[in-house]
């Protein structure tokens, strides 16, 4: 896939964000999902990473191609509302896994 394709796929991720963005600072839009999760506080938004998370875990245990792609989606989508409720760009993750190129894991982890 040349670089072209690669970089508009990844748009996709920024405009998803972006939508969160909004929905996040429109919160008493009944219809949004996404206002219900800020809504409703960071302990549903937990509870919907970890289902998330969970599906992806079954979903990839199965090996169903289809499947796999679906629920890591759903599960992308929830972190990036875990992300924005604590003011996290997909930007600052870049910029974290940019830092950790190149390094074992001894030489970039908080965990000390």
């Amino acid at each position: 896939m040349d670089e072209n394709k690669i970089s508009n796929k990844l748009n996709i991720l920024n405009q998803i964000y972006s939508t969160i963005e909004k929905r996040k600072n429109n919160e008493n839009d009944e219809d949004s999902y996404v206002s219900s999760l800020f809504n409703d506080g960071l302990e549903k938004i937990h509870s919907k990473i970890a289902e998330e998370a969970a599906e992806s875990i079954e979903a990839s245990s199965n090996g169903e191609r289809e499947k796999i792609i679906y629920e890591y989606a759903d599960l992308l989508f929830h972190m990036m509302v875990g992300l924005s409720f604590h003011n996290i760009t997909l930007g600052d993750i870049c910029n974290e896994l940019d830092r950790r190129i190149g390094k074992k894991k001894k030489d970039y982890t908080l965990d000390e």
